[in-house]
């Protein structure tokens, strides 16, 4: 068996296709054989082997000339399927019988007001002016950009320069592109093997982007980072599942969560099997995560016959936009190491602090400040692309940095990495240019602080606005309201501290 191949670093071998059959011969019946996916792994050749081979059956097989012949006719030869297969498929499926865990899952941010805003959608595009406005406004998630936000120059032309590399070649470039922009694509693409941004990548992530990121989290916090404990994601969400797969066992399995919380983490622990042990933050002191309420949590659920495996932390806070204040995640790190409990700390808002008197501290900082090495507590941070001032939410890109686990748990991380081959590269690249932004000696470094600066202070303001009308807001409306959406992004399109 061959190992798989990437097409575009080491070549795609051209398919070998049988000449074609005389109209109307009858084929004896092939010996058994494996499927064709068995045969050859790749999924991309099995498809073009489904459409250029004519299927060995004993069934009259009516073929074309082979210049002629395409899969549609080689699917038009095949016999109608049974009614009785398609009823015996119907009876097969059905939502009593499929898994159950699916069917506890819930994501509301994608759920049945989103769908029935879809619905409306299609109807202004169908039936124009059969409703009273003319467009329709998605503030249910984050998404800054389908709302006008524009992304940064410097990170969209470096991706340009990456994904299409024959423009490097072209003279006329150096008057399009900034010099610092060409620099740093000719050094990504130097790190990729094959130079292809279309060719898979170490599971973890392409090992050079990884060494940048590390050295991005060094300069954030002053303690030194390993590429090693760094794998990139397709946002942070992937690698919230990762964690949720590797620790739930079974209903018994049980994580600690704040609530108000992003839903991603109920939908996630419902989606693997296990139990969500909430702890609530108290809005009186500014959505504080208090510690004594976190252990009461914690031995309740143990009382219970749970065995609460990790705490999850979301710092700044979504939806309620809190910043937890140095001392309380002192406090917090002490707890889990005591407690025997993973932290899982989310920090994709680290960018989004509106209140001067704020200020964001990595729970990385924070355990290395403490003295904690490797084998006193395990910790896995998350950042995302998609929040932030760059808000790119489509490009998919993020990583977690996973620090505090033992060499075979660790293996077995990256086995369930492995199963999803690589995160997409562009989000790789956009990882390591958020970590590694132009500098003050750039070309482009006034353009790119101009725009930073920019967004950062449209998202502040309308972030004030909204907190501003929430909180003369009677308080049985605004507990409403966080049960369907996250306050912070109805108009802000992205969330942040405001207190």
């Amino acid at each position: 068996r061959r190992p798989r191949a990437h097409p575009q670093s080491r070549g795609f071998p051209p398919l070998s296709i049988p000449p074609s059959l005389p109209v109307g011969e009858h084929l004896s019946p092939p010996p058994p054989r494996p499927l064709l996916p068995v045969l050859f792994p790749s999924s991309a050749r099995s498809l073009l082997l489904y459409k250029h081979i004519a299927f060995l059956s004993p069934f009259r097989v009516a073929t074309k000339p082979r210049k002629e012949r395409d899969g549609q006719d080689i699917l038009a030869a095949l016999p109608p399927p049974s009614p009785l297969v398609d009823l015996a498929m119907a009876a097969t499926v059905a939502v009593d019988n499929l898994n159950p865990k699916v069917l506890k899952c819930e994501y509301a941010v994608r759920g049945e007001i989103v769908i029935h805003a879809q619905r409306l959608q299609q109807q202004l595009q169908t039936q124009p002016g059969s409703l009273p406005f003319d467009e329709i406004l998605y503030c249910n998630i984050g998404n800054p950009q389908s709302l006008g936000q524009q992304p940064v120059t410097f990170f969209r032309e470096v991706l340009a320069l990456c994904d299409h590399p024959d423009l490097l070649k072209k003279e006329e470039i150096k008057t399009l592109f900034s010099a610092d922009s060409i620099s740093r694509a000719k050094q990504i693409l130097a790190l990729i093997p094959g130079r292809a941004t279309g060719a898979y990548s170490h599971s973890q992530g392409i090992k050079g982007l990884r060494d940048a990121i590390a050295s991005g989290i060094a300069s954030r916090d002053g303690f030194p980072a390993n590429a090693d404990d760094i794998f990139l994601t397709d946002g942070a969400s992937p690698g919230v599942h990762l964690m949720m797969q590797l620790l739930i066992r079974n209903e018994k399995d049980g994580i600690l969560v704040p609530i108000p919380q992003y839903p991603l983490y109920s939908a996630s622990i419902a989606l693997h099997g296990g139990s969500l042990v909430p702890y609530y933050l108290n809005e009186s002191t500014g959505w504080g995560l208090e510690i004594s309420d976190v252990k009461k949590q914690l031995e309740d659920a143990r009382s219970r016959g749970i065995d609460v495996r990790a705490l999850v932390v979301i710092n700044p806070g979504n939806p309620t936009g809190q910043v937890l204040a140095e001392e309380n995640q002192y406090d917090i790190v002490k707890f889990c190491k005591n407690e025997g409990l993973v932290l899982l700390a989310d920090e994709v808002y680290q960018e989004n602090i509106y209140a001067d008197n704020k200020k964001f501290h990595s729970f990385k900082k924070i355990v290395r400040s403490l003295g904690y090495g490797e084998e006193d507590l395990p910790l896995v941070s998350y950042q995302s692309v998609s929040k932030g001032y760059y808000g790119e939410c489509g490009k998919r890109g993020g990583y977690m940095e996973i620090t505090g686990f033992s060499a075979p748990v660790r293996e077995q991380i990256y086995k369930i990495a492995s199963v999803n081959l690589c995160s997409n590269i562009t989000g790789q690249i956009l990882a390591s240019l958020v970590m590694n932004p132009p500098k003050a000696s750039d070309e482009s470094y006034a353009s790119y602080k101009a725009e930073k600066d920019g967004i950062l202070a449209s998202l502040a303001r309308r972030a004030k606005v909204r907190h501003g009308s929430i909180s003369h807001t009677p308080k049985c409306i605004v507990e409403n309201m966080l049960k369907f959406v996250t306050a912070a992004f109805l108009i802000t399109g992205i969330g942040g501290c405001i207190q």
